[in-house]
Formats: C-alpha cells, structure tokens, sequence
C-alpha cells in the first residue's frame, strides 16, 4: 500500500499516452518521416513543462515526496556526448517504434513482440552499468 500512488500515477500515465496517440507506432513513424506534427507538439509539450519544472525545483518551490529539497546535480558541458547519446537512443527508437516508457503500455495492451525490445533494453541499461566507471561521462 505504501507504493499505491506511484501505481496509481503510472497508470493514469499510461492511459494518458495510450489516448494521445504516443505509443502508436503509426505515429512514431510519420515523426520519423516528418509528416506530421503530432510528436513534435507532444515533446515540445513535454520539454516546456521540464524546464518549468527546473525552475521550481532549483527555487525550492516543489520538494520531494518525502518533503525535502529536490537538487539538481550540475553537469558537464559539451555538445558531443549528447549529440552521440541522442543519436544512438533515436536510432534505437526508430528501430523498436516505442521509447522506453512506452514499451511497457505496449505490453500491457497485448503487443508480445516489445518484449523482445524490452529485453534488449535491460541487456543494454546491464550493460552500460557495467562500463560506465570506464568511459567518460
């Protein structure tokens, strides 16, 4: 019971992108083919409220859950490890049709195939926690 809300949440969550269309692998696709503006405004939507939320966060106006200061750790500036870390997770997007929140809706909604991309994912998140120490970050 204790983890009910965050329950509770996600799966408002997952209704919320299963009705705006952003698991839809049709619309991953016309993203990709820059046919249609959909995605765009859904992760134009999704940024401006992040950096919103920054901004309340490094103010202190929103804590926790547990009441206490969010931080926000600095980081290190520099345009190529993003440019290569966005790259490598557009083309594994583009690859599965899902993103990682998605995939898991996806699977709950019956789509046995993500499961396949769902273990590449955590062979990869194993994978990149085992070299992390050695590459720069």
């Amino acid at each position: 019971m204790k983890y009910a809300k965050f329950l509770i949440i996600g799966a408002l969550f997952g209704i919320v992108l299963t009705k705006g269309e952003v698991i839809s692998w049709y619309r991953i696709y016309e993203m990709f083919k820059f046919q249609s503006f959909h995605m765009y405004g859904v992760i134009g939507s999704a940024v401006a409220i992040g950096v919103i939320l920054m901004i309340l966060f490094k103010q202190g106006i929103i804590k926790s859950y547990l009441g206490e200061n969010i931080r926000v750790a600095p980081k290190r500036k520099g345009i190529s490890r993003n440019l290569i870390g966005g790259t490598i997770f557009g083309l594994g997007w583009a690859l599965a049709g899902a993103c990682p929140g998605p995939m898991f809706i996806l699977l709950g909604r019956g789509a046995i195939a993500i499961s396949i991309v769902i273990l590449g994912a955590l062979l990869g998140a194993f994978l990149y926690h085992s070299v992390k120490s050695k590459i720069p970050h």
